[in-house]
């Protein structure tokens, strides 16, 4: 099967950008990134892209009046690298439906929380706060509700009685770093496609919380 064309868009470090760079450099993804697009020009995943000879284009807001303005020029940069899949990896930008319907089915995000928990912001603190035995990160097919897009994978970890939101994050952080290469992993295989409101991997409907790693 050709090999995927991936586009992803980030805001800030890249560290999941790296573990994608990483897992298509190792041959575990079938695919490659064709671009990296940024909001921000002094993101430092512009620069892991360029490390890893991948092209890089930043699109910033500020430039334009409207968010779907913004929307309407960044589908245009997009499909210039003519993708397979739109790879949200960390890109803090609230999506217009119009953009999110373009790419529906064709775009991953991944939220640090166990998805339908704690949507938007601050989700460590949140977990700390709601007194959690239990915490994670979910990787999710994108749709016009914000974090609300059918869950493909999740992974768990334990909320420690002295943990702050910044060593939560750091446990968190290892835990994406290996599930969203391994969701891109089985789209680039043609396992993973999304049908109405839930993700299907290996011709199987994912429960509402999608599979659970380790599975």
């Amino acid at each position: 099967m050709a090999p995927t064309r991936l586009v992803v868009l980030i805001s800030g470090s890249g560290s999941n950008l790296q573990a994608i760079i990483d897992a298509c450099e190792r041959g575990e993804i079938n695919g490659h990134i064709a671009a990296v697009i940024s909001n921000k020009a002094d993101a430092y995943g512009l620069e892991r892209a360029k490390q890893a000879g991948i092209a890089t284009k930043v699109l910033s807001h500020k430039d334009f009046d409207s968010r779907e303005a913004y929307d309407a020029q960044l589908m245009n940069v997009i499909d210039s690298f003519m993708p397979n899949l739109v790879v949200l990896a960390g890109f803090m930008r609230i999506l217009t439906p119009s953009l999110v319907q373009k790419y529906v089915g064709k775009m991953l995000n991944i939220h640090p929380s166990l998805l339908p928990k704690y949507q938007g912001l601050n989700t460590h603190q949140r977990a700390i706060d709601a007194k959690d035995d239990v915490h994670g990160v979910s990787v999710h097919f994108v749709t016009e509700e914000l974090d609300g897009g059918p869950v493909i994978l999740q992974a768990q970890i334990p909320v420690l009685k002295d943990d702050t939101a910044e060593t939560l994050a750091k446990r968190v952080h290892e835990q994406e770093h290996i599930i969203y290469p391994l969701v891109v992993k089985w789209f680039s295989e043609q396992r993973l496609t999304m049908e109405a409101d839930y993700a299907v991997l290996d011709e199987k409907q994912l429960p509402a919380h999608g599979a659970h790693y380790p599975q």
